[in-house]
């Protein structure tokens, strides 16, 4: 608002009158909400504006002269003050209902020290200057203008905006030394400071320590009115002050006159929150011989260096001379008034402030004070704070006008989008209102007339489509319609409505009649198979049979495939790899450990939470009715209190009665006659018989090393290096290293021990990339920093979003004894964290690291210790050397899968003629070693022990046989030859060769039996060395059959059906065996 015309003819003599808190003065600040609140309640108290008097000592301290006028004028002061107040040091402030919509009002409690109450913009409402002119009353006292020249004043800095000729500002003052200034300076009447603003956003503070740290350009302000900021009781009165400024003129800080203190260093005597008018204080005492000390300064603010506050020398800021009628002058002006309305047409908090301009403005012709406007455009807008301070530090109109315009024409685009903005939320808003006042309505209307009951038709026209869709049986047709009905003539809140739903659901979920084409094209199964694994030509070539009997037949129905062998040698990949080459859906689920039938056969549908059995919920998940069912680990399937699940699997995989299979909950026969059944086990002696009788067994035996290796370089090499995120990294795993591998870690069967040791040498080869070149070549990625939580934000990044969430690492593991008591006694006096520590959460991928082309790493036989350790298996055979007489070789088959060269060992001592078995036998080769030893005893005269048949033989003595590797459990009869032997070698003492092995069960009259593992005790045979391999002769087509002639290189075979050939075979070319010519017929 322009000044009044007083102001404009040059007269600066101003008078205020006191009037009760009734009647607030009209020159007040006219839009502060807090000071508002306080007239209501609070009396009216202002400062005491004395006249200056000259006086013969220049710089004599300031105070009102003792005439009997002033003191008159300070009894009527006193009179008019009210008696009962209730609140100290607070001058209210009245005003009308006009308020400020950027925040210029000053808050009760205000957050920050000397700034502004707000981040809005500064009082919009141009109001009268507090210096306007009244004229004198009896009760009135004569106030002098504001001055024209004010060198020095204390330096107030402000935080986050400038402030503007014209506009009131609340800020809040928290340093008790400047708010002890204030006090004073309201006292004095000289309530005028510099206002300049921080040039760090981030700091607040009441003074000013370094001239660098503020604009140079401010505003010289005057304090129309101050209260008390604190809420709190009355301790805590004096914390801080909140000062109504109202800015005159622009100045230029010159010079820093005194820099400002601590406030820990400011003494500040406790005073009155209230501001009185002070009673006339006389002139200081100077004793007698002493010359007071002089501050420097004008006299006006002499006082103001006994507190530890910033003074400033500034120099007053002119506006430079302009011509109103300047065409560039006058259209700046008019756009930024055509702005304005714009503005208040898409923002409301702007329509009042801008009105109320508009309205005063127009009284004097808005176009006569250009500057005023372009200082209210600047002071309304929100804009940058360096934009804002160009505009206050600009002194050329027309320039002032353009920075102006600047910062409003951004206001208006940021008001433009938030217009945008929220119509697009009220369009959304409204249209879902609109829909769902408008469904509300229609649900009344259909159920006014019958039409609809809460959503039952459109559910029972659902259950009708998909059986539409669906080749339903006769009987399951009917079982549905009977249903559906049921269904429709009960209510949607009955608990029986929503079983029936759920059956209804499951009902027609299952792919009646629905299935997917096959593919029987042996080429194409026989690329899928040779993709999928190498070697098991045997198991191949059953899988191929079973399609062409398809291809044929036109159907595999009737077929349950088991496939049994040890871990590890792809029999579950088999199944997904017969399911590729069928083009069938696939579907796995284990058995291993079931007890539960309802697993099998579904729940009763009386109970809560029932579900069909895992073939059902198969059928539903793949969606045809002739897919690839894999049942896992069918040799370990339980049984408990619930039921026996081996005997419910029975109907499910008969072929005889899977056409009609009933589940408990689906209550209708379901046709899997079509489905294929593979199952998996590694034992085929825990499968009941009855399962396994409907079972066609495909044995899936174990590979050898030449195998394995094709398979490591194949399959295994590249999935481990790929996964160790080495794809492209020249890191390379000799084919000599896997043999190594192989023959002295990896011994099994099956591969997956294999794997295991591959993807262990790729991941230290990974460490030993990154620690052999340093975190410098391999650098962290930024961590991505939590998005602000904000509620302004209307869009968000789809791709990715960090956040925080509340940290849950351990703390360090740290020794208790480490904690010296002190840390104890600090600790336990130490608050609880209120905010705890937060961690950063994201979904953003974190992309691999690319391992330069010159980083090379070999694995080769000589450093693969240092990737998997020392080996596991030392050595092959015990025996390289002829062994004592009472030692045999014998060939075993390990639990794991793996063939074994296990020697026989037997001694005799003296004793009463018993046997003792060690080396953690199994019972079965127990009993062979009591067959074998009394074999020995009832042709001991045959073999050449005794001298007569009649002769008695091992009545004194004892005879302990042991197998080496006793933590190694050791079953079955494929020992009985080698325990023979042992015992032939330790009575005749005679030594047996080494390279000799030998495999086969004996019974008691001497005839020598089949036995399995032959091409697991072949490849152990065949690793160790071993040139001859006794076996029994029924095992001929087996070995000659199964077992790759890379094995058999370099062995000759000896088959044999009675023990006596075995013992020709093993005692060749010794001295005994002329004698058994005559007395060991074969």
């Amino acid at each position: 608002m322009v000044l009044a015309q007083s102001c404009r003819a040059g007269a600066r003599q101003l008078a205020v009158r006191l009037t009760s808190c009734k009647k607030p003065p009209s020159f007040l600040p006219v839009n502060l909400l807090t000071v508002k609140s306080v007239a209501k309640q609070r009396s009216f108290a202002t400062c005491r504006t004395v006249a200056a008097r000259s006086t013969p000592l220049l710089y004599y301290p300031r105070r009102p002269n003792k005439s009997p006028s002033d003191s008159a004028e300070h009894d009527d002061l006193e009179e008019e003050t009210p008696e009962n107040q209730d609140t100290k040091g607070r001058v209210k402030l009245e005003s009308s209902e006009d308020e400020s919509p950027a925040g210029s009002s000053a808050p009760s409690s205000p957050p920050s020290s000397s700034s502004s109450s707000g981040d809005g913009s500064d009082s919009s409402e141009p109001p009268q200057p507090p210096t306007a002119h009244r004229t004198p009353t009896p009760s009135s006292i004569a106030k002098q203008s504001v001055p024209e020249v004010y060198p020095q004043v204390l330096a107030l800095p402000i935080a986050r905006r400038p402030l503007f000729p014209g506009f009131y500002k609340a800020v809040v003052v928290r340093n008790p030394a400047v708010v002890a200034a204030i006090k004073e300076m309201m006292k004095r009447g000289q309530p005028y400071l510099g206002a300049f603003l921080l040039k760090d956003e981030n700091t607040d503070s009441d003074i000013i320590t370094d001239v660098s740290s503020v604009h140079p350009v401010g505003v010289f302000a005057q304090i129309t009115s101050v209260f008390a900021a604190n809420t709190g009781s009355a301790e805590d009165k004096d914390e801080g002050l909140t000062a109504v400024l109202y800015p005159h003129r622009r100045i230029k800080m010159t010079e820093l006159i005194k820099a400002g203190e601590q406030p820990s260093t400011a003494q500040v005597v406790p005073e009155d929150t209230q501001v009185p008018t002070p009673p006339p204080s006389p002139g200081p005492e100077i004793p007698e011989g002493a010359v007071s000390e002089i501050p420097p300064g004008p006299v006006q603010t002499s006082f103001l260096h006994k507190h530890a506050i910033s003074i400033v020398q500034v120099e007053n800021l002119i506006t430079q001379p302009y011509n109103k009628d300047d065409q560039y002058i006058r259209a700046f002006m008019s756009e930024i008034v055509s702005v304005f309305k714009d503005i208040a047409q898409l923002n409301p908090l702007f329509r009042d402030q801008i009105t109320n301009f508009s309205i005063n403005q127009v009284a004097s012709n808005v176009f006569d004070e250009p500057d005023k406007l372009a200082d209210f455009a600047a002071a309304v807008s929100s804009g940058e704070v360096g934009e804002l301070q160009d505009v206050l530090e600009s002194l050329v109109v027309d320039d002032r006008l353009r920075k102006a315009l600047l910062v409003l024409k951004k206001e208006l685009i940021n008001a433009q989008l938030q217009s945008k903005l929220a119509r697009d939320v009220d369009s959304k808003i409204a249209k879902r209102q609109r829909e769902y006042y408008l469904m509300e309505q229609l649900k009344g209307i259909k159920k006014e007339l019958g039409m609809e009951s809460d959503g039952k038709d459109k559910l029972i026209e659902k259950f009708k489509e998909r059986a539409a869709a669906l080749k339903m049986p006769e009987p399951v047709r009917k079982v549905f319609d009977e249903e559906l009905n049921k269904l429709m003539g009960l209510e949607p809140a009955a608990s029986e409505a929503n079983v029936t739903r759920n059956y209804l659901e499951w009902l027609t979920q299952i792919p009646w009649g629905q299935h997917s084409p096959e593919n029987y094209s042996i080429a194409h199964a026989q690329k899928v198979l040779d993709e999928d694994h190498y070697g098991l030509k045997d198991v191949k070539d059953r899988i191929l049979e079973f399609l062409a009997v398809g291809k044929l037949r036109g159907t595999v129905e009737g077929k349950i495939i088991c496939l049994v062998g040890p871990p590890g040698v792809g029999k579950t990949s088999i199944g997904k790899s017969i399911s590729r080459a069928l083009s069938r859906q696939f579907f796995r689920f284990s058995v291993g450990g079931l007890t539960d039938v309802a697993e099998i056969k579904g729940h009763r549908r009386t109970y809560v939470g029932a579900l069909p059995g895992k073939i059902i919920q198969a059928l539903k998940r793949v969606g045809t009715e002739n897919p690839l069912v894999l049942i896992d680990e069918v040799d370990k399937i339980g049984r408990g209190i619930n039921g026996d699940p081996a005997s419910a699997l029975l109907e499910m995989l008969d072929p005889e009665q899977n056409n009609a299979f009933l589940d408990h909950y689906m209550d209708v026969p379901v046709d899997l006659s079509r489905v294929l059944f593979v199952c998996t086990a590694n034992n085929l002696d825990t499968i009941p018989a009855p399962l396994l009788d409907r079972m066609e067994v495909l044995e899936v035996s174990g590979y050898v090393s030449e195998e394995k290796s094709v398979i490591a370089d194949k399959y295994l090499g590249p999935q481990a290096k790929e996964a160790s995120g080495l794809k492209n990294a020249d890191v390379l795993l000799d084919p000599s290293t896997v043999d190594v591998l192989i023959k002295y870690y990896c011994r099994e069967s099956g591969v997956r021990n294999l794997k295991k040791h591959i993807d262990k040498i790729y991941r230290k080869a990974a460490l030993k990339i990154i620690l052999d070149h340093g975190e410098a070549m391999f650098p962290e990625p930024p961590q991505p920093a939590p998005a602000a939580a904000s509620t302004d934000d209307v869009s968000t990044d789809s791709t990715s979003t960090s956040t925080a969430v509340e940290s849950q690492e351990p703390p360090p593991n740290e020794p208790k004894d480490t904690v010296t008591p002190e840390e104890k006694v600090s600790t336990s006096d130490a608050p609880e964290k209120s905010n705890p520590e937060l961690k950063t959460v994201t979904t953003q991928e974190r992309k691999p690291l690319r391992v330069p082309e010159h980083i090379r790493v070999r694995i080769t036989p000589e450093n693969l210790k240092e990737y998997v350790g020392p080996p596991v298996y030392h050595k092959d055979r015990m025996y390289v050397v002829p062994p004592p007489s009472g030692v045999s070789t014998g060939l075993g088959y390990l639990g794991n899968g793996s063939g074994a060269v296990m020697p026989v060992e037997a001694t005799s001592m003296p004793g009463k003629g018993s046997l003792q078995l060690t080396g953690k036998l199994g019972e079965v080769i127990r009993e062979s070693a009591q067959i074998g030893l009394s074999w020995v005893k009832a042709h001991a005269y045959e073999l050449g022990i005794t001298s007569s048949v009649d002769e008695q033989f091992l009545t004194d003595r004892d005879i302990h046989v042991h197998m080496p590797e006793g933590s190694i459990g050791k079953e079955g009869p494929s020992a009985g030859t080698a325990i023979v032997s042992a015992f032939v070698s330790l009575f005749t003492k005679t030594r047996i060769n080494p390279d000799v092995a030998m495999t086969g069960e004996i019974s008691l009259v001497g005839q020598v039996l089949p036995v399995g593992g032959l091409k697991e005790k072949i490849l152990a045979a065949h690793r160790a060395g071993i040139t001859t391999i006794v076996a029994p002769a029924a095992n001929r087509a087996d070995i000659e059959e199964n077992v790759p002639e890379s094995v058999k290189t370099g062995i000759r075979f000896v088959y044999v059906e009675d023990v006596r050939e075995v013992l020709f075979e093993v005692f060749r070319n010794e001295p005994i065996t002329e004698r058994w010519k005559d007395t060991l017929s074969i």
